[in-house]
């Protein structure tokens, strides 16, 4: 039967089971072979790639090179898009460092090295086992590129081991999911990795012990060739040795000589020696007898040193309140006086500035006598010490009719190294006597370097006083220099004085490490020649000593001639006295403008200690076009500031001696200089309290180098506006026209608005210097118009004035104090004080307002608000002094209260809380001002308060430990009332 046949017999149903059943055969016969051939291909895939790598890394050496090799290629061939390789240091403890990464951007948050444990990184390590993360979340980690960032999905951590040790760790962030290929190529890849990483750390560790041996070899050849220089010198040390035992066997043989002689000799010593123990014991003796005379002195030179101390404030104290009174007298602030009467206290205050002189020369001569007297070495200027002796003695030589020239060598040195107070005592001594023995001719002043130098680099200086005077007889030469002596000793004397000075002088001069020299005959005038070193050496080395005895010749040609001009109408010489206030010398070692200065010239004074900055300050002034002068002291400061009248000035505050408050205050409170705009450079943060006291910027340091050239810059533009404008906020016609009327004057433009936005609106378009604000306003309260000003940076730095007639509570008035510069409430002699203060935050010169106005404004300062109704307590000993002070600080409506000694004191202090300062005495009996200002400070209320030290400064140490005690400041005896009117408004500042 044919197959035809038989299919066509079998039922349909039939057929197709079996048409499916080779169906499914076939089709899995199908992906069978397709899974075979998957496999294959995987197979291939792998074992190529696996060779790949092999090959790929075969001859590198350089672990960071490699492993960047390694991730450039794995990362994509695995389909991730960011890799890091970390390699294992095991130098001090196992750390996995970060070597080299694919596509990596570094956070500040990640680490880049892991200890075994640490992270996912450590704690793979620990467990040489894959990491695999997978769904890992959106804020784990970014992969970035130029067009965008996204998450990864997947991250595996993969330990590369040989023999199970961990030699790295790769990291791999992928956008998809690490297939079962991928897994397997990456344990396989790992145990490659492991030997390529061990073999490359073999190679290094074999390089490195090969380079070790090489050195060692290199040094061991080094040490031969010294082991055979040594045997050397060793063979010829041993011929030595020879010799030398021949040598010694004939000393032997001389020494066993002179052993017979030296035993005749021992005998005669031992007679000697008995005659020497005598003697000996007669030298303890005398020993003993100068230890008791040492110590006799040492405890006559104490109780000399304590006479000394007590003796100054028993003489300076009544002569104190004599002084303070003779001024308050000669003030006549009463105007209740004759000219006669003023005309008798300025005599007895002049007497008593003369006094005072007398009695600081015989303290300073006890004071160098006892050992007592100490100096301040410091760097001085030669240029400003030429200034200050010519400013002294030019009336002196005009009112004489007499020649005053100062001469000082171009080849000197500009500055010297020696206490500046006692040179110019010194030489201010020789000149005085100079003027007062000449009557015709002149006196002149040499400064060179002597021909007899000391050290080569430490030459002696010479400074000859030269007149054309009596002369002195050569038997009188050298009694003239002691104590109280005089070249003309009689009662029927033509030239007055104690004979201290030339006493004192030489004293000073041995002190200061040089010696004084004098040259004279009768008739022809004489030459006294201070020699002093250029640099003194201290007073624990000896001083150089000076050359002998020589002419003015020995001075080297002086190159530079000054004549002192004579200037008319000038002070008398009554008005030239020692104490008088002349510009005094500092040391100045930063070269500034101040010797070619012209009129006409921009002039900047810079009040800075820190002299690096002070430098760059100057640089920086000069590139704008001024003429600048720098002073590293505050004293300095406002000499020059009084000298040169510069038209603007940078101050720094924390400046030794005296801060730059005090500083800030005595340039505000005195008339040719309160005009004068001051800027404020400090790293104090008091930068309100800088601007309430008058200061036109405040800059907190550090400050940058456009700061600084915005602030010289705003500078130049203020001095170059001849007129300041000036805003007044006042919604009363009449009261604004009123006060541009009491403004007046040319230099001063004044604009006037009536409400807070109108004058919002103004600020924004003009430029104003000061503003006037009356706080009623009709739209909006004058505290809301300040707040909005304050928010504007350009406006920040606008001082305002608020001119109210509202009552303020103390709440309302602490808000304004910390927002605007002043407040002046409307009253009787309100006027004059907004007169006053639009004249300090308007830079106005007082001198070229109008009379009337000058007048008001001397009237008010009269009264410093400051320091009125303000409560003092006094503690002295001395009711003198205490009148004197009480009657002038009474006079600027202060009130006062007194205690006699230090217990009364504190009992004061306790009944009456409202004090706010306290002016201590140091010496009273009992309970001195140490013990009572420590006892003040022990009591919690009084920890803030104010206590300056009033003292006769007698002995070196005194401001230390009054400053140690507790005391807030310190002033001296007899007391400089500017001075101390200056130191209480700092400390009473609030």
């Amino acid at each position: 039967m044919a197959d035809g046949d038989l299919l066509v017999s079998l039922p349909d149903s039939d057929r197709h089971d079996e048409i499916g059943v080779l169906t499914r055969t076939f089709n899995q016969m199908i992906v069978n072979l397709r899974n075979t051939t998957q496999k294959n291909d995987e197979q291939n895939w792998l074992k190529s790639n696996l060779a790949e790598f092999t090959q790929m890394l075969q001859g590198h050496r350089n672990l960071e090179s490699a492993s960047r090799l390694i991730l450039s290629n794995l990362a994509p061939l695995v389909g991730a898009s960011q890799g890091v390789f970390y390699f294992m240091d095991s130098i001090d403890e196992p750390v996995l460092k970060l070597l080299s990464s694919y596509a990596y951007k570094e956070r500040k948050n990640l680490a880049n090295q892991f200890r075994l444990g640490e992270g996912l990184v450590g704690q793979c390590a620990l467990e040489k086992q894959r990491i695999l993360l997978t769904q890992v979340p959106s804020d784990y980690i970014r992969i970035s590129s130029g067009l965008g960032e996204a998450p990864p999905l997947n991250i595996i951590v993969l330990p590369i081991l040989f023999e199970t040790q961990v030699n790295a760790v790769i990291e791999l962030a992928s956008f998809g999911p690490f297939s079962h290929l991928h897994l397997t190529f990456l344990e396989q890849l790992s145990e490659i990795l492991g030997v390529f990483l061990n073999n490359i750390a073999s190679q290094l560790q074999t390089q490195q012990l090969l380079e070790e041996s090489v050195a060692l070899t290199e040094e061991l050849q080094n040490q031969q060739e010294e082991l055979q220089q040594s045997n050397q010198r060793l063979e010829e040390q041993a011929q030595e040795l020879e010799e030398s035992q021949f040598l010694v066997k004939q000393s032997n043989e001389e020494l066993q000589q002179l052993n017979e002689e030296l035993e005749e000799k021992a005998e005669l010593l031992e007679v000697q020696n008995q005659e020497v123990a005598r003697k000996n014991q007669e030298v303890e003796q005398a020993r003993q007898s100068l230890e008791e005379k040492a110590e006799q002195l040492e405890l006559s030179s104490k109780y000399k040193s304590e006479f000394l101390a007590n003796m100054s404030h028993e003489l300076r104290t009544p002569l104190n309140s004599l002084l303070i009174l003779a001024r308050l007298l000669s003030d006549n602030s009463l105007n209740n006086l004759t000219d006669k009467q003023v005309e008798y206290s300025r005599t007895i205050y002049s007497a008593g500035t003369d006094l005072l002189e007398l009695i600081n020369d015989i303290l300073d001569l006890a004071k160098i006598e006892s050992g007592t007297m100490s100096l301040d070495i410091e760097q001085i200027a030669l240029a400003d010490l030429e200034t200050s002796l010519e400013q002294t003695f030019r009336q002196v030589a005009h009112n004489k009719e007499l020649s005053f020239t100062i001469e000082r060598d171009e080849k000197l040195p500009p500055t010297i190294y020696n206490d500046s107070k006692r040179l110019q005592q010194v030489l201010k001594n020789l000149l005085a006597n100079a003027f007062k023995f000449t009557e015709q001719g002149g006196v002149k002043l040499q400064i060179g370097i002597s021909s007899e130098t000391g050290e080569v680099d430490n030459p002696m200086i010479a400074f000859a006083v030269s007149d054309t005077g009596i002369g002195i007889p050569e038997e009188k030469q050298k009694i003239i220099f002691e104590a109280f002596q005089q070249a003309d000793g009689t009662t029927s004397r033509k030239y007055g004085g104690t004979g201290l000075g030339l006493s004192i002088s030489r004293e000073l001069a041995q002190l200061l490490g040089g010696r004084i020299e004098l040259i004279s005959q009768p008739g022809q005038g004489s030459t006294f020649t201070l020699y002093l070193p250029r640099r003194h050496e201290g007073k624990d080395k000896n001083p150089l000593t000076p050359p002998p005895s020589k002419p003015i010749t020995s001075i080297r040609a002086a190159s530079t001639i000054k004549e002192v001009p004579i200037v008319e109408n000038r002070p008398t010489t009554q008005d030239i006295s020692p104490s008088a206030k002349v510009l005094p010398t500092f040391a100045n070692d930063i070269p500034d403008d101040r010797e070619i200065i012209q009129p006409g010239d921009r002039i900047l004074l810079i009040i800075e200690d820190d002299d690096k900055f002070a430098r760059i300050l100057l640089d920086m002034a000069r590139e704008q076009g001024f003429k600048t002068i720098v002073a590293l002291q505050s004293k300095q400061g406002l000499a020059l500031a009084q000298q040169f009248k510069p038209d603007a000035i940078m101050l720094d505050i924390h400046m030794p001696e005296m801060d730059g408050w005090t500083v800030l205050d005595r340039l505000k409170h005195k008339p040719d200089t309160r005009h004068i705009p001051v800027h404020i450079l400090s790293v104090d943060e008091r930068q309100q309290r800088g601007l309430q006291l008058g200061a036109i910027t405040y800059l907190q340091k550090p400050v940058s180098p456009e700061a600084l050239t915005q602030v010289l810059t705003e500078i130049k533009s203020f001095i170059e506006r001849q007129v300041k404008n000036l805003l007044i906020v006042e919604d009363d016609p009449v009261q604004a026209q009123s006060i541009i009327e009491l403004i007046g004057n040319g230099d001063v433009q004044s604009t006037a608005v009536g409400t807070g936005a109108g004058a919002l609106s103004i600020l924004r378009s003009h430029h104003f210097d000061c503003m006037v604000l009356d706080l009623g306003l009709p739209d909006m309260s004058g505290f809301t118009l300040i707040e909005q000003i304050k928010q504007e940076p350009r406006l920040l730095k606008l001082p305002i004035i608020v001119y109210t007639g509202k009552e303020l509570s103390r709440q309302e008035e602490t808000q304004l104090r910390g927002l605007a510069e002043t407040i002046i409430i409307k009253n009787v002699r309100s006027p004059e004080r907004l007169l006053d203060e639009t004249a300090l935050f308007l830079h106005r010169v007082q001198a070229n307002l109008p009379p009337p106005k000058q007048q008001m404004l001397e009237q008010l300062h009269q009264n410093d608000p400051v320091l009125a109704n303000r409560t003092i307590l006094i503690v002295d000993d001395d009711l003198r002094n205490i009148f004197a002070l009480t009657s002038f600080l009474e006079s600027y409506q202060m009130q006062v209260l007194f205690a006699e000694n230090g217990r009364d004191g504190i009992e004061r202090l306790q009944t009456n809380p409202e004090i706010n300062i306290v002016l201590m005495d140091i010496m009273m009996p009992e309970m001195d001002g140490y013990e009572t200002t420590r006892a003040i400070r022990q009591q919690q209320q009084f920890r803030s308060l104010p206590i300056i030290a009033l003292t006769a400064k007698a002995m070196p140490g005194d401001r230390e430990k009054c400053i140690e005690a507790g005391a807030s400041d310190y002033i001296t005896k007899p007391v400089d009332t500017e001075q101390l009117l200056s130191l209480l408004r700092v400390w009473l500042y609030r």
